[in-house]
């Protein structure tokens, strides 16, 4: 099997999801498993992909300690990166919003990437489920402001300013 065969199967795989009805998610996370099957047992990133077939049919519960174990033996870049922002929803979802800050908050920090609004929506809705939404329009507007035709300058300065301290 070569990694980039693997990696296409999977990302068909994934093309297909929107065409499962609800009542056939177990047949779609049938089909992730049979990839996952092809990799060595316990490998990072089947339990990844394993956690995201649980995670999009609704269940949490079952891929927030999959997306852990993912974590815990070396998944990291980019996949790495989703599962955090992933395994954070999940736990919001789950009533767990703190936790799920204090996975997201060291991302910000992260090299940049295509996920970084992904992790500021994330951690916004985590810190909004903690009634601290000012923290989190903050971050979704410094997250938009870059992508507006026009007033980035301002907008940035409004989320800036929905956090700083009071004078």
């Amino acid at each position: 099997m070569s990694t980039q065969d693997w990696e296409e199967r999977v990302a068909a795989a994934w093309a297909t999801f929107d065409d499962y009805a609800e009542e056939d998610a177990a047949d779609f996370r049938a089909v992730v498993d049979a990839l996952v099957a092809e990799l060595p047992d316990e490998a990072p990133l089947g339990l990844f992909e394993r956690a995201c077939a649980w995670d999009s049919t609704g269940h949490s519960d079952k891929a927030v300690p999959l997306y852990r174990e993912a974590l815990a033996r070396g998944l990291d870049g980019y996949r790495g990166r989703r599962a955090k922002i992933q395994l954070s929803s999940s736990l919001r979802n789950m009533g767990q919003a703190q936790e799920g800050v204090t996975l997201l908050t060291p991302e910000l920090d992260a090299p940049s990437d295509e996920l970084d609004d992904a992790v500021r929506a994330c951690l916004a809705l985590c810190l909004s489920s903690l009634g601290r939404d000012r923290e989190g329009l903050s971050l979704v507007l410094g997250a938009l402001a870059p992508h507006l035709p026009r007033y980035q300058r301002s907008m940035a300065n409004y989320a800036r300013l929905l956090v700083a301290p009071e004078s």
